[in-house]
């Protein structure tokens, strides 16, 4: 009797297994792709075009300024970098001239640093910054008779796109990979205005003509660099009256 249990158990214990053994399984698969575009957004707010009159000996003098008249919004999915640059149709570091006014001696040679800019927030990425008179535009406008380059606008060699060097002028981040501003968006970025400073800014613009007119500010960003129409000329010289025309450009870009 004790034989045929042990025969029957070990029966069982085999059909157990055989059932374990024959377990159907289907299997179907499904991809997930992710793609991720970086992505540089820069929103501006500004009129197509602003126009600077000098029309009163002490618009001449004292120049005009014009605040806020662009304001820069980032939405990046990657580190950035951001810079104002100037421009002319022609290629130059030089204004366009339209149209001149009367037979003068002047010179059409104006230079594009003479536009000055000043950002409402100091950029917060310039470690590596060396050798300029200043690593952004948050500085005030100088004083009147006092040349200076601290605001003067970024122009590259030749008038081209380059990028500014360790010595020029960054709105938000700077020359070098160490120096960057964060992905993030001004629509996302915490409390109050100051929360969003890394990715808003307000722009104001200045011209000083001088008396006589020979743009006393135009100047690289290296000390004593000045490109003021006597500087780059001689004395005596100055800018001939008439209309001229330039563009500045901001440029955002993956830090490199």
């Amino acid at each position: 009797m004790k034989k045929k249990l042990l025969s029957l158990m070990a029966t069982g214990l085999l059909i157990g297994g055989f059932t374990a053994n024959a377990q159907l399984i289907d299997e179907k698969n499904v991809t997930v792709t992710m793609d991720l575009q970086p992505i540089l957004q820069l929103d501006m707010s500004t009129t197509t075009q602003l126009d600077f009159v000098f029309d009163e000996i002490d618009d001449y003098y004292a120049g005009i300024t014009q605040y806020g008249a662009t304001i820069l919004k980032v939405s990046s999915s990657v580190s950035f970098d951001l810079y104002a640059v100037g421009r002319s149709t022609a290629g130059t570091r030089f204004w366009d001239q339209q149209i001149a006014y009367g037979v003068g001696a002047g010179i059409a040679n104006i230079p594009l640093s003479c536009v000055e800019l000043r950002q409402n927030t100091a950029n917060a990425a310039v470690t590596g910054f060396a050798g300029g008179v200043a690593a952004d535009y948050s500085a005030a406008f100088g004083a009147v008779g006092a040349p200076t380059a601290t605001n003067s606008l970024y122009v590259a060699a030749g008038g081209g796109l380059a990028l500014p060097t360790a010595a020029d002028k960054y709105i938000a981040g700077h020359n070098g990979v160490a120096d960057f501003i964060g992905g993030g968006s001004y629509l996302t970025a915490t409390g109050t205005l100051a929360g969003t400073n890394n990715y808003y800014y307000s722009m104001d613009y200045r011209i000083v003509p001088g008396l006589p007119a020979v743009f006393p500010n135009a100047s690289t960003n290296i000390a004593l660099g000045f490109e003021d129409i006597v500087t780059a000329n001689a004395p005596g010289d100055y800018a001939a009256p008439g209309v001229y025309t330039m563009y500045v450009q901001y440029i955002i870009l993956e830090n490199q």
